[in-house]
Formats: C-alpha cells, structure tokens, sequence
C-alpha cells in the first residue's frame, strides 16, 4: 500500500523518479482503509531532505501510512522556507490531544549544547511526556536519541575526541527480536555525530535491551517498554549522497573534517560513493512498522512485549 502524505509535498515528485509509490491526502481520502498514523518530529534544518528520507523507508510497506509533520512552537528554521512550514506542518499543540500510531524524532544538529541550553528543550520534553501514553511506538534518532535516553533513564552523552562520520559495521546482539527480523549478522549504517552515549550506562539501566552495537562506533540500537521506545544513535535514513553533501559543505567552510569513512570507493570522493546500508535500513523501519506499529494493541505494552519473544 501507499504513503499517504501532505498533497503537494516535494518529496512527492523526488520519489516518484525512484519508482517508490506515494499517495497524496487527496486521492486516500477516497480509500475505505484505515491508515496506520505516524508523526515525525523534525529537526533537522534542511527539512525538505529528511521528510524525503522518512517518506522513502516509510513508503516501503505493504501498509498504508498517514504522515504527520510537526514542527517546533516558536522555532524558525533558517534553512526551510516559512511557507512549506504553513503549509505541510503543524504545532504540537494542535496534536496533543491525538493519539498516534507510531513516531520518530530526527536529530538535531545541537549535539555540543547541554540539553537544557537548547531552546526548545522544554517543548521538546512535553513531547516526550505526551508520546509516553499517546503514542504506541516511537523512534528518537541521532541526538533525539542521546535526548530521550537523558530524559526518561538518565543517560549520559559524552563529547568525542573527534567525529564520528561515515559508514560502519554493526552486530545484531539480540536475533530474536522482532525488530532485527531478517538482519543480517553484521550490516552497516551511518553516523554523523560529535556525542556518544556508553554502553556501560546502558546496561547498567535494566529497563534499556541493548539491541545492536558496533566496535567502532559504539551503541547504535536500544529498546524500553518493550518496543513502545526506540533509540536509535545513528542514521539509517540517510540518502546516498547525504553524507558527500556533509563532507563538501564542512570543506568548503574550512572547519575541520575527515573523510567519510567506510563511504567513498577507495576513500576518493572523485571515484563515487559505495552504498552498504540501503537495505537494512529499509528492513528496521519495516519492521518497525509491521510488529511494534501495525500489530501491537494500541497503549497495551504487553502486546508488544510479547514480539520479543519471536525467532529470526
């Protein structure tokens, strides 16, 4: 089944080039289904290029989705036009009182401030309250992640010595779980960030499943409330040339960056980019959808619980 999404959206006509089936508001309405309702939160500046990256790996199921976008009270974005935020987003406020199928929270490029230093921390905290008993899963990303882990269990983020870029190597450590269905022994995803959280802290907290992890770039999925919270450090919605956009843009400004790693043919940016996660990345979200969305009983945790308890 289709996506269906805000009619007009841009990411409507990019998706159609890559053969990726999506539905505007105007022609579902016509559909006797009832669509599975996700709200992504998104903070990233360039908006138009993460909406176009959720779409992509949301509109890879055999389910109907209806997308909300939301938007931050009182924050503007110096990336994203003010009338595509009028247009395609709402305010949280008009949502609260809404329960949800499922909802993500992207990363923010605010890493390097303490938390309570950026600006929407507050608003971003009543989002959390409100998505513990509104909505039936929901997935924090990137510094979203590093942000809910502080919030709900107390985890710490630590600044890193440089960093973390490019393209690395993961291990499933729980084949199980429904969420890792399919997963290959070790995939790949990338990261693009200058925090980390510890996996010390994570399993000192019983209440947090560390589901994968990397040598290299540490901690990348953990699991609470048995499906209902998902955190996920790294950036599995990246489109190919997300991280060469990156790249060239710190270069250009001459701020201090290393090479992608893992990510260009040869590590030359003149021979092309070599994609090693598109794949895995469209099987989580997926899954993700299928088992802690779309069969979950809406606010029962132990519907959900009990999907952990499913073979690879």
């Amino acid at each position: 089944m289709p996506l269906n999404i805000p009619h007009n959206l841009p990411a409507i006509e990019l998706l159609k080039r890559e053969n990726i089936f999506v539905m505007d508001d105007e022609r579902a309405s016509t559909q006797d289904i009832r669509p599975l309702k996700v709200a992504i939160v998104n903070l990233m500046p360039v908006k138009i290029t993460t909406e176009t990256d959720f779409v992509r790996l949301l509109a890879n199921s055999p389910l109907q989705v209806e997308v909300d976008f939301i938007r931050m009270k009182d924050h503007s974005s110096k990336n994203t036009p003010e009338e595509h935020l009028i247009t395609f987003y709402r305010n949280f406020e008009d949502i609260r009182q809404q329960n949800y199928d499922g909802l993500i929270v992207t990363g923010a490029p605010v890493e390097l401030l303490e938390f309570d230093a950026v600006t929407y921390w507050n608003d971003l905290k009543e989002i959390f309250k409100w998505a513990h008993t509104h909505v039936t899963s929901s997935i924090y990303i990137c510094w979203a992640a590093q942000a809910a882990l502080h919030h709900f269990y107390g985890i710490r983020k630590y600044p890193l010595p440089a960093k973390m870029f490019g393209i690395f190597k993961h291990k499933v450590n729980d084949a199980g779980n429904a969420l890792l269905r399919g997963f290959d022994d070790v995939f790949y995803a990338p990261h693009s960030r200058h925090t980390e959280i510890r996996k010390e802290d994570i399993i000192n907290v019983p209440e947090l499943h560390l589901l994968s992890e990397s040598d290299e770039s540490g901690v990348y999925i953990v699991m609470a409330r048995g499906g209902r919270e998902i955190f996920i450090t790294g950036h599995s919605e990246y489109a190919p040339n997300t991280l060469h956009n990156e790249y060239m843009r710190d270069t250009d400004k001459g701020l201090p960056i290393e090479i992608p790693k893992n990510y260009y043919k040869n590590d030359d940016p003149a021979e092309g980019i070599i994609v090693t996660w598109r794949a895995h990345a469209h099987l989580l979200f997926k899954n993700w959808l299928n088992y802690y969305v779309y069969q979950a009983t809406p606010f029962d945790p132990k519907a959900i619980e009990n999907l952990t308890e499913l073979t690879a």
